[in-house]
């Protein structure tokens, strides 16, 4: 009876399947081709793994090519991060590429630094000196980690990136979620103000300087950064659904559990450039900390208007932070990835002429970010004229990101951006906060090296 039973459960099913696809409506391919049609289905949804491991070249895909990524592994794992038999790039028919120029005879001594080892590399510019700040200091690291919210990362991936800022002697940035426990793990912080205030808010969501001053003092916040866009989604708000506000989430960004959390488009504190300055300052007065903005790049209007108020009167932002219209971290629709905002390196360096133009250039420290994390890029970066890179995607690739694309699903299959406990539960803070910080002390000592 058993043996009859295992023989029929499989054309059963079979059968079964067969009549599902020829009485549903919704897919053509299934009621032409029963059964069968099923495995376009599936080798779409691997599609992404197929072309990553097996298709494309080492330096064909986007965002991150093979070879970036592998870079950022062997480095994160202080494995060997050299290429051998040449580069495999088209340098004399293909644009876009970066080639530094040496000298015959360098200026100091080359030193070559072993896996591991320290490689310090601090701001040139003391943050907040210009203005007086009374909490003005001097980052010790000019490669820091972007803003990524607890909530669009898992607890143990904020974790793992606080501990390797604590290891790598640099800044985290907390994003515009707030500050969570996982970012209370020794690093660091920059906090993010973003348009839904999370963190600084009283009950009915508007902005609450006693809470901000409360936080202040009660994490390792360093500086305030106002959010003004992002380069994945320049202009445009965000929501995380009822079904992702945890309770932990909810007391992190002070919002009811259970219920949508929107973040609005734009700020209610502010609405012009004068306006703006004026809450930057009364925020530097009140914390005594420096006080920047982050955005991506569009209309050039909002920068000369900023650069012209700060030349003409006492009042001013202490860092900038230019996001690259790229996408970064973020999940947004195709037009706003694809479309909206400049790319970095047209967006920063029109910003940052519009400002050396008005001679403010050594009074605001250049914050860039936008696929920085990357010697060649970061190099470019420099050399436009930023004091410091964020690292966003290539510290999640440090931690174990794998460039699935799965972010915006919640089903990130290394937990890295998922609020999934079981998937959460398979990235360990522990050693992947030591990979974070390999990756970094490792992108300093490139730098240093060219």
């Amino acid at each position: 009876m058993v043996k009859k039973i295992w023989k029929t459960a499989p054309v059963a099913a079979l059968a079964a399947v067969t009549a599902h696809d020829l009485l549903q409506r919704r897919h053509a391919i299934l009621r032409n081709f029963p059964v069968i049609g099923h495995g376009r289905f599936m080798l779409e949804a691997v599609g992404p793994e197929l072309r990553q491991y097996i298709v494309t070249g080492n330096d064909e895909e986007r965002p991150f090519s093979r070879d970036q990524r592998r870079w950022v592994y062997a480095s994160s794992k202080l494995q060997n991060n050299y290429f051998g038999f040449g580069t495999d790039n088209d340098l004399e028919h293909s644009s876009g590429n970066v080639i530094v120029h040496h000298r015959t005879f360098g200026r100091t001594h080359a030193t070559h630094g072993k896996p591991g080892q320290e490689a310090w590399l601090p701001c040139a510019k003391v943050l907040g000196g210009p203005r007086g700040r009374r909490r003005a200091f001097r980052p010790e690291s000019v490669v820091n980690i972007s803003g990524m919210s607890f909530g669009s990362l898992s607890g143990n991936a904020i974790e793992a990136l606080n501990r390797g800022a604590e290891l790598a002697g640099c800044l985290q940035n907390t994003g515009e979620g707030g500050v969570s426990p996982y970012h209370r793990r020794g690093g660091e912080l920059i906090y993010q103000i973003g348009t839904a205030y999370f963190g600084c808010r009283d009950e009915d969501g508007r902005f609450s300087l006693d809470r901000l001053k409360t936080l202040v003092e009660s994490a390792p916040i360093r500086a305030l950064e106002v959010k003004l866009s992002q380069g994945a989604k320049p202009g445009l708000g965000g929501v995380l659904p009822a079904p992702k506000v945890s309770a932990e989430i909810a007391a992190t960004r002070g919002v009811p559990e259970g219920k949508d959390c929107i973040s609005p488009s734009r700020h209610a504190e502010f609405h012009d450039v004068e306006s703006m300055l004026d809450w930057v300052e009364m925020l530097a007065t009140e914390t005594g900390l420096p006080v920047g903005i982050k955005s991506a790049v569009g209309d050039l209007t909002f920068w000369r208007e900023l650069a012209d108020a700060m030349s003409s009167g006492q009042r001013g932002v202490d860092f900038i932070t230019i996001d690259g219209g790229e996408g970064g971290t973020g999940a947004a629709p195709m037009i706003f990835t694809d479309a909206v905002s400049l790319p970095f390196r047209l967006g920063f360096s029109r910003v940052y002429s519009i400002f050396a133009e008005r001679g403010l250039q050594h009074d605001v420290v250049f914050i860039g970010a936008g696929k920085l994390g990357l010697p060649d890029n970061a190099i470019v970066a420099f050399g436009l004229g930023v004091d410091m890179v964020n690292v966003g995607r290539e510290a999640m690739l440090s931690v174990g990101c794998i460039q699935a694309q799965r972010c915006h699903t919640g089903k990130c299959p290394t937990g890295v951006a998922t609020q999934d406990k079981w998937l959460a539960h398979g990235l360990d803070p522990d050693s992947k906060s030591v990979r974070a910080a390999n990756y970094i002390k490792t992108l300093r000592r490139d730098l240093l090296k060219v």
